[in-house]
């Protein structure tokens, strides 16, 4: 059987309605049971409008997680979890590390497998991810004084999940790493001594939780911070070529790349990458207010067709519908983006045959 042509996906995490944000902040307090079934019910909703908008590969939209990066400390013990002035949580390492209950991601896969028979995309972030957003100098020097060794000891504990991920049956595991790619970004390589061997650590991290792990396709997003547009904040510019030579040495199948935005840089960068590596074209705009025609999603993909043969294309917004626990986007808009880059992959199978 062919290969499907430029199969359509979300990257993560999608809205979450009023109702479940309620849930995940307890608001108010349920029985697990009961709380268990709610979940259920809402995630079966995200399962139901992505199928019925024409995707592909559907995710959960992440909303089993109270954080997607705090995730780590349901998979590990060492963290203490705060709130933020604005509502939203953190998650600090003030212990060393230690090994809690695994397969709290894979749940969310196995109950995936019940709901759905389109292929499943499971998502996890990336050892420097953590190292970036959870060390603290102040807090967390006493069980880690150096920010590299919390990184080294976040790897076992994602592998395992990595593993486990697999074996409940997902087609997909997503790595997101938007501190890799703050290294395209001038600005950001002036604050380093050397931007080059920090960038390189981030990618032997990636590489040590998913070298050897096979029986599942490994992606990494690589995230340009679209998600900081749907937030109205700063997103960092520069294009992606300081990091190419990096991104050919990650042990992975597949690249998504966000390339809505100009800051994004040109797709001729496509040339430079590994012939074995698939793309994941972000080419959906996650801007709130900004929804794209299926004809401007399609020709953003034409574009990426001059450098890449089309069974190397798949097609993604640039970043989850939701980034940041407290992110306020409208579901029904998400929908909208949704159902009309479906229609654009069915526009570019009828071209491209």
């Amino acid at each position: 059987m062919s290969k499907l042509l430029f199969p359509s996906s979300v990257v993560g995490s999608l809205p979450r309605p009023a109702f479940v944000l309620d849930l995940i902040n307890d608001r108010p307090p349920l029985p697990p049971e009961t709380y268990e079934r709610e979940m259920q019910a809402a995630v079966r909703y995200a399962v139901a409008m992505q199928e019925h908008a024409g995707i592909d590969v559907v995710t959960d939209g992440e909303w089993w997680r109270k954080s997607y990066i705090g995730v780590i400390a349901e998979l590990a013990h060492g963290f203490e979890l705060g709130t933020a002035a604005d509502g939203r949580p953190w998650t600090i390492v003030t212990n060393k590390l230690a090994p809690k209950k695994p397969g709290f991601i894979a749940n969310e896969v196995k109950f995936l497998k019940t709901i759905t028979t389109k292929q499943i995309k499971s998502t996890l972030p990336s050892p420097a991810l953590l190292g970036e957003r959870m060390w603290d100098a102040d807090k967390s020097a006493k069980a880690y004084p150096r920010r590299n060794d919390f990184v080294r000891d976040c790897v076992p504990i994602l592998r395992r999940e990595l593993e486990l991920i697999r074996d409940a049956g997902a087609d997909i595991a997503q790595i997101d790493d938007p501190h890799l790619c703050l290294f395209v970004d001038p600005d950001v390589r002036a604050k380093y001594s050397d931007p080059n061997v920090a960038a390189a650590f981030a990618v032997d991290m990636l590489n040590e939780v998913v070298s050897g792990v096979s029986g599942i396709k490994i992606a990494v997003h690589l995230c340009r911070r679209a998600g900081a547009r749907v937030r109205g904040e700063l997103s960092h510019g520069g294009g992606y070529g300081p990091i190419i030579p990096l991104l050919n040495r990650l042990k992975v199948h597949h690249l998504t790349m966000e390339f809505t935005s100009p800051q994004a840089g040109d797709m001729a960068v496509f040339k430079e990458l590994r012939e074995d590596l698939e793309i994941g074209l972000g080419c959906v705009d996650v801007t709130p207010g900004k929804i794209d025609s299926a004809e401007t999603i399609a020709s953003r993909v034409r574009k990426a067709l001059e450098f890449l043969a089309p069974e190397r294309v798949t097609l993604n917004p640039d970043c989850g519908f939701a980034p940041g626990s407290g992110a306020v986007v409208n579901l029904d808009e998400a929908y909208r983006k949704l159902c009309n880059e479906a229609e654009a992959a069915r526009m570019l199978r009828a071209e491209c045959g």
